[in-house]
């Protein structure tokens, strides 16, 4: 039975000519899973925020958006009941201090009951695992307790449409693939309608009963996972898909398979595919060429950080030492301290122990913020807090203009790096209007207007889809290749296993391991990629779906 039906939708944003959403026609049937991908900035986010109309953006709407096939749309209590909404970031949800007060918050606004309150908070916080945070302040959880605290607020106003926009992109890989097997419990249990928008494709694409595929506001497919692999696997949005997927596309020709033989969306039944038509290739390694050894242009030696001191060590006698051209990435868990390591090295925490060099000068004697000039340029995790202005393009000129004083060259400065990152559509837009994935762009962006020797990267890849993914990759490379040092922490190991010359792990409060990506993400068996997930008990130490394919196709 239909519970969703969108008709002819079409949706311009004000002072803009391009619409968001173009004429979009989807049906949605009871107790569903759909996912909704594309491009950044293709209009997934517009598109759900429509579907719960208490979110709907300021602009002009054309179409019906008609739920239970109710042409009068839904009563206000009804949609405040009916559909429930979780956001890409976890703190712009959070509205209270306390997390059972969070838990109350919708019921007690809705004027429900206090005994029916306290039943339903109550089940809901045994139901999700809160019941040792039950009394937390919203303030000290993880990012994953955060997005789960989110989540079971949303479930205890009982909806019957789930709506998810990007839930997983700010919890490391753990995290985030137990957050989406709640969430389809939630859907295969209890028959709730699931909408999620993600780019994270590689557990999500099994778990959809359909796929729907968004280019330029443009509705492109909408059908079953299987049919995507074939329809669009000449599409941009194809390097997005499983690693099982492309593997299979990449060497289904070297193969003779049986007729209606089904793509794998597993790593499970890629792995099952490798073994049936390549085992006997097995023992073949990546050839890895170790890069020359460098100064070393960051070194941290035996730091200790606590934001209080009566509150634990988030650092504990950590070390890394970063080399001149090179791309170094942490990985770790939520809460690990990653985050606050990366603050240390930019000057931003001062530890009460241990010190950070910077081309072999301590950070403390860099003085009038010297370090910051055309030397060390920070992106926090949180990008839209180094943005001030009105405009994206203010923001780039008032960037270069106190760097630079006034310079002629500043409108030509700015026109190269926009094009080069793909942004210049973007110039007149407020920063605050931009998806997750144009704003980290944008934010790349201006730091690279500052010219520096060293970046500090957190999270850089977030709301980022497949294709900004792979361009933002070749532009650190090119930027390597010009003197460029980077230290990037991510949770994205499909990025990190990409673009890093070395990766470390970081655990209880420093660095427990680090080496080259191969060899780093060949030893895991969590932290790890899911092309070697599949492949290694046949190529030890392949980790990416294009070594893989290599080595299928006698490529080593």
């Amino acid at each position: 039975m239909e519970i969703l039906q969108i008709k002819d939708l079409s949706f311009t944003y004000p002072n803009t000519d391009s619409p968001a959403a173009d004429g979009i026609n989807m049906t949605v049937n009871q107790g569903e899973f759909i996912l909704v991908c594309g491009a950044s900035g293709c209009g997934k986010t517009t598109l759900l925020r429509l579907i719960k109309k208490e979110l709907s953006p300021a602009g002009n709407l054309k179409g019906e958006i008609l739920y239970n096939l109710d042409a009068k749309g839904f009563k206000e209590t009804a949609s405040a009941f009916d559909v429930g909404f979780v956001f890409q970031n976890p703190d712009s949800q959070i509205v209270t201090d306390s997390v059972w007060h969070e838990l109350a918050f919708g019921l007690e606004n809705m004027g429900i009951p206090s005994d029916t309150v306290r039943r339903r908070v109550g089940e809901m916080a045994s139901y999700f695992g809160i019941n040792e945070w039950y009394h937390s302040k919203t303030d000290s959880l993880s990012g994953g307790q955060k997005q789960i605290l989110n989540l079971a607020s949303v479930m205890v106003m009982d909806p019957k449409i789930l709506i998810l926009d990007e839930p997983t992109s700010q919890l490391d890989p753990i995290t985030a693939s137990e957050f989406i097997k709640t969430v389809y419990s939630l859907n295969r249990e209890f028959g709730i309608t699931v909408i999620i928008a993600e780019h994270r494709l590689e557990e999500l694409f099994p778990l959809a009963d359909r796929v729907a595929v968004m280019d330029g506001g443009n509705l492109i497919f909408y059908g079953s996972p299987e049919k995507a692999c074939g329809a669009l696997k000449d599409n941009p949005i194809f390097e997005g898909f499983p690693s099982a997927v492309k593997i299979f596309e990449g060497t289904k020709d070297l193969t003779e398979l049986p007729e209606g033989y089904q793509c794998p969306l597993t790593v499970r039944d890629c792995k099952k595919y490798l073994n049936a038509n390549f085992s006997h290739l097995s023992g073949k390694e990546v050839k890895v060429i170790s890069p020359e050894p460098a100064n070393p242009v960051i070194e941290a030696e035996n730091l200790y950080f606590r934001y209080d001191k009566n509150l634990p060590d988030i650092l504990r006698s950590m070390s890394i030492s970063v080399c001149e051209n090179e791309i170094m990435g942490i990985l770790g868990g939520n809460g690990a301290g990653k985050t606050t390591a990366l603050n240390v090295i930019a000057g931003a925490e001062m530890p009460y122990r241990g010190h950070v060099k910077i081309y072999g000068k301590k950070i403390k004697d860099f003085k009038n913020n010297s370090l910051y000039r055309n030397m060390l340029a920070y992106l926090p995790q949180d990008p839209q807090c180094i943005f001030v202005k009105n405009k994206v393009s203010e923001d780039f000129e008032a960037a270069l203009a106190a760097l630079n004083g006034k310079n002629q060259n500043i409108g030509s400065e700015i026109e190269r790096i926009s094009e080069e990152l793909g942004i210049s559509h973007l110039q007149n837009m407020h920063p605050y209007d931009l998806s997750g994935g144009e704003l980290q762009k944008c934010a790349v962006a201006k730091l690279m207007l500052t010219d520096p020797k060293i970046m500090l990267l957190d999270e850089p890849t977030k709301g980022l889809d497949a294709v900004s993914k792979n361009k933002l990759i070749s532009l650190l490379r090119k930027l390597r290749s010009k003197g460029m040092t980077f230290l990037i922490v991510t949770h994205d190991i499909e990025f990190a296993a990409g673009i890093c010359d070395r990766c470390a792990m970081f655990f209880d409060g420093g660095i427990i391991s680090q080496s080259a990506p191969n060899e780093f993400f060949s030893s895991n068996r969590f932290y790890t990629t899911s092309s070697h997930r599949a492949c290694r008990d046949i190529f030890p130490n392949a980790i990416l779906t294009d070594e893989v394919i290599g080595l299928c196709r006698g490529n080593v």
